[in-house]
Formats: structure tokens, C-alpha cells, sequence
């Protein structure tokens, strides 16, 4: 099978990086965007664009308008980018039903991965290392509970059930935060996935965040490309990432990558998928939690590998193998070099230091060019900025 039509049920850089690779396979894409983004660049770089019913984030998670837009204009695949409705079963399922690819996993396997808590089930089925926490959704009292059996000194982590990117997610030290940051992760996690539930584990003090990009074909074959570090966040957001990581020992690097091959085979995974640890003081992992779909950071494994890995995530949903694309675990080059990506964000720092996302005109935009630098980014002179989606306006991704 080929793909002829993709739909590109996402918007900002993403959209514009999908498009791209979608154009150098000879498919065609397809934009849609919400009445209040006609305005937004990936509007302009796929082949042809459509508009959605509805402003704001909203439209981008109307499954039901979504897949009849598909129908309408001939698509036999969508690709969910990142965020929106890249993790949900429920999505993938409806494309399942109406005969079009879903450029991702199975919804079995997103039914696994998008609940953090079955997530913690597998890893624990797997003998996978995993902090202590909770295997289902929790209310308050249940969080509360579970704060106070892990002894004096101790701290939890509240995470959303679904999605990540840091929503729905705050760190707790002292009980006495804890109900107002419950009520904080679950707003949170509503507005973001449409859904509030959120569990709990023990926090981790001072980690290291280390994540494994991996690709399956659904056919038995699956293969790692390394690591990327993002120990750099704020609130749980990854501000700048690093391929390899500069200090990881080797023995812990093939430990960590054989965890995450292991807990993809569990699941016969198909396409990209990043398997997030964490790892304290003494180079202990844990694993965290698994992103289904493309990473924000993708960029940096590309400059490393040398592999398009948008490219190759088209062509395994459309069946072809690992093999045929020549990405067996033994042809993969050793990573060359170092890369770097950091986040251009459109945001406002308030008096008592939090950020806002904030918005306006972008009278000037010039990009930084030359020899290992890449630039994705959704701005251009003239553009309007919107505080009601994500902030991120641009990623530099550098190499050396």
C-alpha cells in the first residue's frame, strides 16, 4: 500500500515539518485550521488547506468534523502531529472504523500508552524499574494517602492520566499544597486531553530525564536510535534537549535503550514512540512514561542519524517494513557529533516569575542560517501570535 493524501490534523511547525516530508514521498497534504488560524504558515506550505468549524484549540480536537474532512477530500491517512489528539485511542479507533490510516500506533496501543497508569502496568508486567505511585486514577483523598505512606521528607508527583508535555503535571512537597495542586492538574489536564483524571508517584529529587527514541513496524521489528537528555525544564517543560546525552555511562545508556526496546516489543509497537527515565543520584532509571507519537525534539536523533524519521514514520503506516527502509538495529549509524535543540517560545515573565503565554505582531522575524543550524518554526514577518495555543514560535536545532 501507498499513500496518496495525508490530512494533517495539527497546526503550528509541526504541521509544516509533516507537510514537508510528506512532499518529498510525493504525498499530498492536507491543512486544516480553526476559523480564528487562517492566518497561521502551515496553512500555506501543505497542498491544500481547509477550514474548521470552530476556534481555539477546540476545533483541533473535533474528532467527528476531523475525519469527515478526510472523507471529503479523499485522504487515506491523517497524521496527529503532536499534542491534540496524537495520543488518543478514541481518534485512532474512529480512523480505524472510516478506512484511513492513522500515521501513529495502534488505538490498542495508544489505549496502553496514553493512560500513564496501564503504562506503569506494563513496565511493572515487563520488570521495568518504576518509582512508586499509583496504578489508576486517583481523587484527592487517595493522593493524599498516598503522600503520607511514603514517610517524612518524601515528595509526590501529580500527573494528567493522558497526554503530557508537562500539562496537567505539578510537583508536591509539602501536603499542604497538595489540594490546590490537584485542582491545578486537573483543570489542566481537562483543558489540554478532555480529560481530568490524574495519578500520582513518588517524586524523584533532582533527576536526570532521559528519553529513548524508538520505531516499529507492526510486524515484529523494532529498533532504538539512542538517547536525547532534557534534564533542563521548567514546570516539567523541556526548554533545551541533547543528542547523545554528554554524561551518560555506556553500561547505563544500553541498560536504559534495552528497558525501552523490551517495553515496545510488550505492545508489537508500531512507528515512532519515545520511552521517557528518569535517573537519580546513583544512575538508578526509572521509567516514566511513553510518548506515542513524534517528539518536539525529534530534530536532534535527525541531526545525529541522519535518518528523516517524519519520513520514515509515513512509510511504516502505509506497511512498509524496517528492513525494506534499510533501518535494522545493525545498519544504524553510531551517533556523530552532538546536537542541540532550544525552544523559541512567545511568552510574558510576570513580576512574581511565572510565564504567561503572551501575543502580538511579529513586525520583524529573521532566522539564524549557516553551517549545522535548522530552524522549524510557524512565524513569519507580519504574523499574529495567539495566546489561546501553544507558545512555542520556533526551534533552533544546532549541530556540530
Amino acid at each position: 500500500m501507498s499513500l496518496s493524501r495525508v490530512l494533517i490534523a495539527n497546526r503550528g511547525e509541526i504541521a509544516i515539518r509533516i507537510a514537508s516530508a510528506a512532499a518529498e514521498l510525493n504525498i499530498e497534504s492536507i491543512a486544516i485550521y480553526a476559523e480564528d488560524d487562517a492566518a497561521a504558515l502551515h496553512v500555506r506550505k501543505a497542498d491544500e488547506s481547509v477550514s474548521l468549524k470552530g476556534v481555539g484549540v477546540a476545533a483541533y480536537l473535533d474528532i467527528e468534523q476531523i475525519i469527515a474532512l478526510a472523507k471529503q477530500h479523499n485522504c487515506d491517512a491523517i497524521h496527529p502531529g503532536y499534542g491534540f489528539l496524537s495520543e488518543s485511542a478514541q481518534f485512532a479507533s474512529a480512523c480505524e472504523a472510516a478506512n484511513i490510516v492513522f500515521v501513529g500506533p495502534t488505538s490498542q496501543t495508544l489505549s496502553v500508552f496514553g493512560d500513564k497508569a496501564k503504562a506503569r502496568t506494563l513496565a511493572q508486567d515487563l520488570n521495568i524499574p518504576l518509582p512508586q505511585g499509583t496504578d489508576t486514577a486517583v481523587d484527592l483523598a487517595q493522593a493524599s494517602a498516598f503522600f503520607e505512606s511514603l514517610g517524612e521528607g518524601s515528595a509526590i508527583m501529580i500527573k494528567a492520566l493522558a497526554g503530557g508535555g508537562g500539562r496537567g503535571m505539578r510537583a508536591v512537597k509539602h501536603i499542604s499544597d497538595l489540594a490546590s495542586a490537584f485542582k491545578r492538574c486537573q483543570s489542566e489536564a481537562l483543558a489540554a486531553f478532555g480529560n481530568d483524571q490524574v495519578y500520582v508517584e513518588q517524586l524523584i529529587i533532582e533527576p536526570r530525564h532521559i528519553e529513548i527514541q524508538i520505531m516499529g513496524d507492526g510486524q515484529g521489528h523494532i529498533i532504538h536510535l539512542g538517547e536525547r537528555e532534557c534534564s533542563l525544564q521548567r514546570s516539567q517543560q523541556k526548554l533545551l534537549e541533547i543528542a547523545p546525552s554528554p554524561s551518560l555511562a555506556q553500561h547505563v545508556r544500553e541498560q536504559i535503550c534495552a528497558a525501552a526496546l523490551t517495553l515496545a516489543k510488550g505492545v508489537q509497537y508500531r512507528g515512532l514512540g519515545t520511552f521517557e527515565f528518569l535517573l537519580d543520584a546513583q544512575d538508578n532509571f526509572y521509567f516514566m512514561e511513553a510518548n506515542p507519537r513524534v517528539q518536539v525534539e525529534h530534530t536532534i536523533t535527525e541531526a545525529i542519524t541522519g535518518i528523516d524519521l517524519v519520513q520514515a514514520q509515513l512509510e511504516i503506516s502505509a506497511g512498509v517494513s524496517l528492513p525494506k527502509l534499510h533501518l535494522s538495529q545493525d545498519v544504524i549509524p553510531t551517533p556523530k557529533g552532538f546536537a542541540i535543540q532550544l525552544r523559541v517560545n512567545t511568552e510574558q515573565l510576570q513580576a512574581d516569575g511565572s510565564v504567561h503565554p503572551s501575543s502580538g505582531v511579529l513586525s520583524q522575524f529573521e532566522m539564524p542560517s549557516g553551517p549545522g543550524v535548522r530552524v522549524d518554526s510557524c512565524g513569519y514577518a507580519g504574523f499574529t501570535t495567539s495566546p489561546y495555543y501553544d507558545s512555542l514560535l520556533a526551534k533552533v536545532i544546532v549541530y556540530s
